[in-house]
């Protein structure tokens, strides 16, 4: 991208004899209350890197002087108590208070020119910042002559064009769950009520049973790191707190008490030391004994619990949660297929250092977005640790799709209302058996409402894309579904584990770093 250079108009708005009547029209707000002037000032945007802008904007000296000399006029006309000693409120010379308030003026003249100057930026130029400038206003000085000149770089979205997003050709998917499938999401409800006993001396490892096994993991020979008598449940995804077995219940199925198994655990990028981020273990997992859940009774009392009457009332409430899950990895797939499409007309990357501080906020909005689709947290945490694997690509591809998605939003002029929110979440209350209070105030204090507003019009967006769109139906496999995802607080690593989402330090902290290291 070539510079741009967008000056401002030399003369002062009175000039203009002709469009005196315009200017005041504009001038002033609809109250008849005076507006604040715009000021002049030359804006020069370049390109500083991939979703980077590096602006500098030059405030015409002009307007700096009016408003100080407004400022002081001001100090001199106060006449509710006096500004210099020795002499009654309004009556100071204008002189002696220029020398006494000088420093003041300027730092409350530099703060009001670069809240309008910045303002003004966002009026007059797209830059579509994804985070505010790192500006530090102590740092910028009103020159004693000339204009105030500043500069910084700031985080955009990327630039891309949109190829037709209506009359899309996808594929949706298609799986009827089975009395099976209902009978596992059953035992996972009830598990917290239920009782766990042996299974039996020669009882074998089956998917949904718990196990008691001592862990071991290697890299090569070495031995990382080891457990004692760790619980799980025997689903087909493992979830420790720094990695994931993905095909932890085929490999344990079978296995009798006694028995040992290795499983193969990819870390993730939380675990404390970097050269092990992303590097496969090697786990063994002695078992000590194989337990089963014995529900609990379903008595009348206990189903009211769930507002129902009877099993087959709960069965079909499970029914109804499983297809809201399939709707969730539905979406998910008509995103990617989308998101493909997109990726044909435009290709653009995403640096490193804007993954590593947009990563909360990706991970905000995946979340945001399970716990619409009536998710519980026991899940929502399962499949966190699964993003968390590769947080870099995770993030990747959630900016994407989000960046996609919001430019479609602001093409169709998509947005979401006050009463949207409310209703969300009253539905997630609906879903969570919580009153919406709780659930507002839960949301605000894990600072998720822009998250929630966000993921509303990202929904809303979709929702108008899969009305234009053309299917081809495409069963899934049961191997395919979204497998489920039991979570163990064990960990195959040593040391505490990193914040995932956590930015980056900024540069003065690393240069400051970098020369403690030195001395």
């Amino acid at each position: 991208m070539t510079d741009t250079k967008t000056p401002k108009p030399s003369e002062t708005p009175h000039e203009h004899a002709e469009g005196e009547d315009a200017h005041e029209h504009e001038a002033t707000t609809t109250e008849g209350e005076e507006a604040p002037q715009k000021l002049r000032q030359d804006v020069e945007i370049t390109d500083a890197g991939p979703c980077k802008k590096h602006i500098k904007i030059s405030v015409n000296r002009e307007d700096i002087d009016t408003r100080i000399d407004e400022k002081i006029s001001e100090l001199v006309q106060e006449h509710d108590k006096p500004v210099v000693a020795g002499f009654r409120p309004g009556k100071a010379p204008r002189k002696l208070v220029e020398r006494r308030y000088h420093k003041q003026v300027l730092e409350d003249v530099r703060g009001e020119v670069l809240m309008a100057s910045l303002e003004q930026l966002a009026e007059d130029h797209d830059i579509a910042p994804l985070a505010p400038p790192d500006i530090k206003p102590d740092k910028i000085q009103i020159p004693k002559e000339g204009p105030l000149i500043y500069e910084f770089d700031v985080e955009v979205r990327p630039q891309f064009d949109l190829p037709n997003y209506k009359g899309l050709k996808l594929k949706r998917l298609t799986f009827k769950f089975t009395d099976a499938d209902v009978d596992r999401e059953l035992r996972r409800l009830l598990e917290p009520d239920g009782q766990l006993v042996p299974k039996g001396e020669k009882a074998k490892v089956e998917i949904g049973d718990f196990i008691v096994a001592d862990l071991v993991s290697r890299i090569g020979q070495q031995v990382v790191s080891e457990a004692k008598e760790v619980q799980i449940r025997v689903d087909p995804t493992l979830a420790l707190r720094d990695g994931v077995a993905e095909n932890f219940g085929e490999q344990l199925k079978g296995a009798k008490a006694g028995e040992s198994r290795v499983v193969e655990i990819t870390l993730s990028d939380t675990v404390s030391q970097p050269q092990l981020r992303g590097q496969k273990v090697q786990a063994t997992f002695k078992i000590q004994d194989i337990k089963i859940l014995r529900l609990p009774e379903f008595t009348e009392e206990y189903l009211q619990r769930f507002g129902v009457h009877n099993e087959e009332q709960l069965r079909e409430l499970l029914r109804v949660a499983l297809d809201r899950r399939l709707d969730y990895q539905r979406n998910q797939h008509y995103r990617q297929q989308i998101l493909e499409t997109i990726n044909e007309a435009a290709k653009w990357e995403l640096p490193q250092d804007l993954l590593q501080r947009q990563a909360r906020r990706a991970f905000q909005r995946k979340i945001m977005e399970m716990r619409s689709s009536g998710m519980s947290d026991e899940e929502i945490a399962g499949r966190q640790r699964l993003l968390e694997r590769d947080v870099l690509r995770t993030t990747a591809m959630a900016l994407k799709e989000h960046f996609v998605l919001q430019k479609i939003a602001e093409e169709e002029k998509i947005d979401v209302e006050q009463d949207d929110i409310d209703e969300e979440i009253n539905r997630i209350a609906d879903r969570a058996d919580e009153s919406p209070r709780r659930i507002r105030a839960q949301l605000e204090r894990e600072d998720m409402m822009e998250a929630l507003a966000i993921e509303l019009i990202e929904r809303k967006t979709l929702d108008l894309i899969l009305q234009n769109a053309e299917y081809e139906e495409q069963p899934l496999k049961a191997s395919e579904a979204e497998a489920e995802v039991s979570t163990v607080e064990a960990q195959v690593t040593t040391g505490e584990l990193a914040d995932p989402t956590a930015a980056p330090p900024p540069e003065e902290t690393k240069e400051e770093e970098s020369e403690e290291e030195s001395k």
